[in-house]
């Protein structure tokens, strides 16, 4: 914890960016994606939110674009049981892994472990997928350790407990790269997270570990209700539960009057970020109105505050918005300038996604033929000005 000499930043804002903002990033650290095979067939059932494709589009499009190749991109290795006990216990992980091979738990299984419960489906590749995504980010630690930034789609699942599945996440990967990290000798590590959802699971792993602070910003009321302002857990973790109806110029006020500001005192060795864009205007889950250029603003900046960044996905449940924006996180932490009109190979990737969701939406014909949302801007609510000055009164 920080004392009071480091927290000199809590005045009134002032919107401004800090000057000689530093970069760590460097031709020796450029960055890299982390994904795998796994994601293009695997769906957690037919009317599940998770039923889209989305870590499959991203990899098409940016290969479709010319913005990987060899050298950038890494398929992610499935984690293996002795990995996934850092943080889980051990039952849970030989449940999870006995789910895949028979199909079906026992009841008492199911209710003790959440497996097959509460929108967490027994579906063939229970284990391996989930795993490969702890998988990838415990490599994607050990690929920054001296430095650089990985990007990590499928990662972000955040809800995962330690000994039971929760909220679609059955390994709680941002958790276990966390621990590589530290275990590679870091003692300053700041996780951000900006899904609409309160990332509890990571929030509950570190809350009394002070080599970690966790931030969520989140919608207020959505499951899984929890992260109130006044939430700062053992003292590590920081909440600002945000009213429906964000815009991007709060998210601009927010990452400008709090994110960098409460980087800068921290002064993190790494970052996690948690990027999920259920916070999109376009998704079916949260009542959020964002466009993708200011998740992209906080992604482009905050990369910038510490050498070592693990550039996570999350929620995000319109294939198109996520196909779109994560994409978008890839150029934007390459420096890559986005076409204003996309190549009809990476147009028709978008077209033939076939999304049947209740609450789905048909995109308008702009969200085909271009990557970049229009800055959906708007007014700073007092209401989100007061939060903030609320949340800044904690400190570090």
């Amino acid at each position: 914890m920080l004392g009071a000499s480091d927290t000199a930043w809590l005045t009134e804002p002032t919107v401004t960016l800090p000057e000689n903002l530093p970069d760590y990033r460097t031709p020796d650290t450029s960055p890299r994606m982390i994904a795998a095979e796994i994601y293009r067939g695997s769906s957690y059932g037919p009317k599940h939110p998770l039923a889209i494709p989305r870590v499959s589009l991203v990899v098409d499009m940016v290969h479709a674009l010319g913005w990987v190749d060899g050298s950038s991109y890494v398929t992610g290795p499935v984690a293996t049981a002795e990995q996934l006990t850092r943080f889980h216990d051990p039952d849970y992980v030989r449940a999870v892994m006995q789910a895949e091979r028979d199909q079906i738990l026992p009841e008492d299984m199911m209710v003790k472990f959440g497996l097959g419960k509460n929108g967490n489906p027994i579906y063939p590749e229970i284990f391996r997928r989930p795993a490969t995504a702890a998988g990838s980010s415990i490599l994607a630690a050990k690929m920054i350790a001296k430095g650089g930034i990985v990007h990590h789609p499928a990662g972000g699942t955040h809800h995962g407990l330690r000994d039971r599945a929760s909220g679609f996440c059955y390994f709680n990967d941002p958790v276990l790269g966390i621990y590589a990290l530290l275990d590679s000798g870091l003692d300053r590590v700041l996780y951000v997270d900006i899904d609409a959802h309160h990332g509890d699971g990571v929030q509950i792993a570190f809350a009394e570990d002070d080599r970690v602070l966790t931030v969520s910003m989140h919608q207020e009321d959505l499951w899984p209700k929890t992260g109130a302002i006044d939430d700062i857990a053992g003292g590590m973790a920081r909440n600002l539960p945000m009213p429906a109806g964000m815009n991007d110029d709060e998210m601009r006020y927010v990452l400008y009057e709090y994110l960098i500001p409460l980087a800068l005192s921290f002064a993190p060795q790494a970052i996690v970020l948690q990027c999920g864009c259920d916070t999109l205007a376009e998704d079916p889950l949260s009542k959020q109105l964002l466009g993708n250029q200011s998740i992209w603003e906080v992604v482009g900046t905050m990369t910038k505050l510490a050498p070592r960044s693990l550039v996570l996905g999350g929620g995000g449940y319109s294939p198109y918005g996520v196909a779109r924006c994560w994409s978008g996180v890839w150029a934007t932490i390459n420096g890559i300038e986005i076409p204003a009109v996309l190549p009809i190979t990476v147009e028709n990737i978008l077209r033939v996604i076939k999304w049947t969701h209740s609450r789905g939406r048909q995109p308008d014909d702009t969200m085909f033929t271009t990557l970049c949302d229009p800055w959906r801007g708007g007014t700073i609510r007092e209401d989100t000005r007061e939060r903030v000055r609320r949340l800044r009164g904690y400190g570090v």
